[in-house]
């Protein structure tokens, strides 16, 4: 049941919109493409940098066949779902019946709940198909420890565990619990510009996280990824006192800059995917330059290595 990640950061494409406002799948299919060519550990369509919070079920369905198009299986391609209960199941066992490798469950609609009621939700989803499941620790979808290995030990197709909470002690807490019930679960770090907080998560028990920077500036990604994985303490930090730590203050000014930075940074690049839809904000001018300035600078430590 565990998805099969190749070795490589995992990309979280954005999804374009053309002049209308509507998405646009031919260019959200030629800029997943030229993402893939940098060799991304495993895809996931329409989640967080893909806008999954603005598109209708049938938007998000559509942009998850074009990446399952697009990667033919090269890697895993694993789609966002969530929202309402009844959206999420019918997106799963139709994400299912297209040949999706696995689903990203995102928090549900608006509403808190206990722990019961988040578990009843999850298994819901999970129930749904055999398709396997990450849950995304985010917003109004906080896990106990004791609730999520309750899951685990009770629906077989839960085999992540997606952290975007930040609370380290509680990360910990459910990865140890975890770990008493099933030895196949994978855990990512879902943090904003994961790669900030990457060593931290590590260190506990998460090795995997979300990189949004691929989506937009791949190489610089990739460069931090190895020197990750081959334990370089040295070039990890001097990309993220060079590089990261710039883009994360950049993101810390505005509310939703997380995706929205990573769309105008393609657009620097000449890609057309236009801006993003409200309530997000695409950065005006100044915060555009700025932005401009982080990525020269981190392709610049890239031709100096």
């Amino acid at each position: 049941m565990t998805l099969a990640f190749r070795d490589g950061p995992l990309y979280f494409p954005v999804t374009a919109y053309g002049a209308d406002g509507e998405v646009d799948l031919a260019t959200t299919a030629q800029v997943l493409a030229e993402g893939l060519a940098h060799d991304p550990g495993g895809v996931f369509p329409a989640c967080g940098t893909g806008e999954f919070h603005a598109l209708s079920s049938a938007e998000s369905l559509a942009v998850a066949r074009v990446a399952i198009d697009t990667v033919a299986g090269r890697v895993p391609v694993v789609a966002g779902v969530g929202g309402p209960v009844g959206q999420a199941v019918a997106s799963v066992r139709e994400l299912a019946a297209m040949g999706a490798d696995g689903v990203l469950l995102l928090p549900p609609y608006l509403v808190g709940s206990t722990q019961e009621g988040l578990a009843r939700y999850v298994s819901a989803v999970a129930e749904a198909s055999t398709l396997p499941v990450i849950v995304y620790h985010r917003g109004s979808a906080r896990f106990s420890a004791e609730t999520f290995a309750r899951l685990l030990a009770e629906q077989p197709t839960i085999m992540g565990f997606k952290d975007g909470i930040g609370d380290v002690a509680l990360a910990q807490e459910i990865v140890l619990a975890a770990r008493r019930v099933r030895d196949d679960v994978q855990f990512f770090n879902g943090l904003l510009t994961a790669e900030a907080s990457q060593a931290a998560y590590r260190a506990i028990g998460i090795p995997l996280y979300s990189s949004a920077v691929f989506a937009m500036a791949p190489r610089i990604a990739n460069a931090f990824y190895r020197a990750y994985t081959a334990g370089d303490a040295d070039a990890c930090d001097r990309l993220l006192e060079g590089f990261y730590h710039p883009l994360v203050a950049l993101r810390d000014t505005t509310p939703g800059y997380a995706v929205s930075l990573i769309k105008a940074g393609l657009r620097l690049s000449g890609a057309a995917v236009g801006g993003v839809r409200p309530p997000l904000t695409d950065p005006g001018d100044a915060h555009t330059e700025r932005l401009r300035r982080i990525l020269d600078a981190g392709e610049r430590m890239l031709a100096g290595s």
